[in-house]
């Protein structure tokens, strides 16, 4: 869980960084795939610990 919120927070740093610097355009891209793939990761990991069998 703690690197997801790590990503997240680098996600959102770069985003910033990204889209208030002039001509650094590339970090909001950057900034915008790593939170997609914060976002995957979460969903794959709790899609994975969300389903248990009952016994």
């Amino acid at each position: 869980m703690a690197w997801i919120l790590l990503l997240l927070l680098v996600a959102v740093v770069l985003g910033l960084i990204g889209a208030v610097a002039k001509g650094l355009i590339y970090l909001l891209v950057i900034g915008i795939v790593v939170f997609v793939a914060a976002l995957a990761l979460s969903a794959f990991r709790f899609r994975r610990t969300g389903r248990r069998p009952t016994r």
